[in-house]
């Protein structure tokens, strides 16, 4: 696209250097590889920021560059360009995508009052800031429980996207309504369920939703290999938005990565918490975090926290 935009603008890229975030591409996939369009263009250096992890690439780009005479620098902003990449890098070389929990509460933790009412506890500001979120992953996880209470889309709806995320339901009983919003929101729906009925699942497929069979031993959703499944699907970044139940089962699998919390500046006493895990029998038995960055959103907190030692990978 940049080769392209400078031919349209009448701009000769012969001999110039090109920058970019991630070692260019060998082999033919959605489009040809990227390093033949650089050596047809006559670009006489590239710098890139990182190796890609792809076994169909992984220091071929840069060799095929290098055997053509252009000239291959590696390593400025590699950390960034990683974390730019985490998903992608992830469902290289952990085979699972880069699992993110969004969770909206109260300053005490609560994220439902005790008759089940949660919106809006967060401001607008914090709202559009998780569609935005929900923008840059590749799908919206959701559980059956939030889906029958809230009736979500999942969607983008508050800031502008040129694209729609996938959206997936973790359905171990196979109830989800035919006339569930989530079906108008334009983006496939993927349903993963431990139940196998037949007529159900022709409604549900009727739609477009694809329905897939993934039952544990104790017939729930195998969320591990549903994580394994959706990175074989090429989902590189998972957003999670579920009530505490789904919430707790992920962490208590070790499935989570990162978390994306908004804290609101008041306090709402008992109700329904973050996620359902425990109770623990000590404190040494706690799930460290490592605090990655603290945001004023509108008059809200934003928190971004990982599991420690995550991403080391």
């Amino acid at each position: 696209m940049a080769l392209r935009d400078a031919v349209i603008q009448g701009h000769s890229v012969e001999g110039a250097t090109a920058y970019v975030t991630l070692e260019p591409c060998s082999h033919h996939g959605r489009t040809p590889p990227c390093c033949d369009a650089l050596i047809a263009a006559g670009i006489k250096k590239v710098v890139a920021s990182i190796a890609d992890p792809n076994p169909l690439v992984s220091g071929q780009g840069f060799e095929r560059l290098r055997v053509a005479g252009i000239e291959v620098e590696v390593g400025p902003g590699d950390a960034e360009s990683r974390e730019l990449n985490i998903g992608f890098f992830s469902r290289m070389i952990r085979k699972t995508p880069w699992v993110r929990m969004k969770m909206a509460a109260s300053l005490d933790g609560t994220t439902a009052l005790t008759n089940g009412q949660s919106q809006w506890i967060t401001s607008p500001e914090a709202r559009a800031d998780g569609h935005a979120w929900r923008a840059r992953a590749s799908a919206v996880l959701t559980g059956i429980g939030t889906l029958l209470q809230d009736d979500p889309r999942l969607d983008v709806r508050l800031v502008e996207t040129p694209h729609q995320p996938y959206r997936i339901i973790v359905d171990s009983r196979l109830q989800t309504p035919t006339s569930a919003n989530i079906f108008k929101g334009g983006s496939p729906v993927w349903i993963y369920t431990a139940t196998r009925d037949a007529a159900r699942q022709a409604a549900l497929t009727a739609l477009g939703a694809t329905v897939t069979f993934l039952p544990d031993a104790h017939g729930k959703v195998d969320l591990a290999a549903m994580m394994k499944d959706l990175a074989q699907r090429e989902i590189n970044e998972l957003h999670v938005e579920a009530g505490s139940k789904l919430n707790g089962s992920l962490i208590r699998s070790g499935l989570v990565d990162e978390f994306l919390i908004y804290l609101a500046p008041k306090l709402l006493g008992p109700g329904q918490g973050m996620a359902s895990f425990g109770p623990l029998q000590s404190l040494s038995e706690a799930i460290e975090l490592q605090f990655k960055s603290t945001d004023s959103v509108g008059v809200d907190l934003r928190v971004i926290a990982r599991a420690a030692g995550r991403d080391q990978f």
